[in-house]
């Protein structure tokens, strides 16, 4: 079960307006960390993922568990929060 959703993003990124349309319109919370506004979290986006492309989602499981998720990837993405 999920227990927290976070999706880093920009302001210019397709993707990341993807994941969250998908996200809400499967009646799912998040919290959403825009890059443009809070530069600083930049590093933490790139030592989850490993990445530094966005968007960059990461679901908390209830046992703390955490699956993350780079780029609108419907594959991994729709299974991590079901």
């Amino acid at each position: 079960m999920v227990k927290n959703i976070t999706i880093f993003t920009t302001n210019t990124c397709g993707y990341c307006q993807m994941v969250k349309t998908f996200l809400k319109a499967k009646g799912m919370g998040f919290e959403e960390v825009n890059l443009d506004h809070e530069p600083q979290r930049r590093a933490e986006a790139h030592r989850i993922s490993g990445a530094l492309t966005v968007p960059v989602t990461v679901v908390t499981k209830t046992d703390d568990s955490q699956e993350i998720i780079v780029g609108y990837n419907l594959a991994k993405l729709a299974p991590a929060v079901n």
